[in-house]
């Protein structure tokens, strides 16, 4: 476990999010929740200013922060201001919680690199927003697409290729 880190993020509802990293190489464990609002003890029906986010546990000797955002901007619209597909609202805002300088100057490196990629039609807008507390949401969310195959989610490849 000493390997072991985590990174937050939030990119639309935290189902769709949660079910693509949670494949993902070195990715050891995903929790959906709410981080970066106004309350403590957010729920799904009471998170003023949270967004929909995720918790990755994941081990570094087997991927990075920088390889977790890679596939982060090519697996939601990082474009679109608080939506994404049907979802609309700061809870399903893009945005990346930095847990150090070293993350957030990761985070302003790799929009740099996505935007220079011209792979979207627009400019990244997604936060950078210092991580304060991340709230695990109620049971019935966590694992969702794995307990409900055909259930909403807005989140896809986008592009197969990385931008690294």
């Amino acid at each position: 476990m000493k390997n072991y880190k985590k990174a937050y993020l939030a990119g639309g509802c935290f189902w769709g999010m949660e079910e693509l990293f949670r494949n993902q190489k070195g990715v050891i464990d995903t929790e959906v929740g709410y981080i970066g609002g106004i309350n403590d003890n957010p729920t799904y029906k009471n998170h003023p200013g949270h967004a929909e986010g995720i918790e990755i546990t994941y081990n570094e000797t087997e991927t990075s922060f920088k390889q977790l955002l890679d596939y982060f901007f090519r697996i939601h619209n990082p474009t679109t201001i608080d939506r994404q597909g049907n979802d609309i609202g700061s809870s399903y805002r893009s945005a990346i919680f930095f847990q150090n300088e070293t993350e957030k100057t990761e985070a302003e490196t790799m929009i740099k690199v996505v935007n220079n990629s011209k792979k979207w039609e627009a400019d990244v807008v997604t936060t950078l927003e210092p991580y304060t507390q991340f709230w695990p949401a109620e049971p019935e969310h966590q694992d969702y697409l794995q307990k409900k195959p055909d259930g909403y989610t807005c989140h896809f490849e986008r592009f197969s290729d990385s931008f690294i």
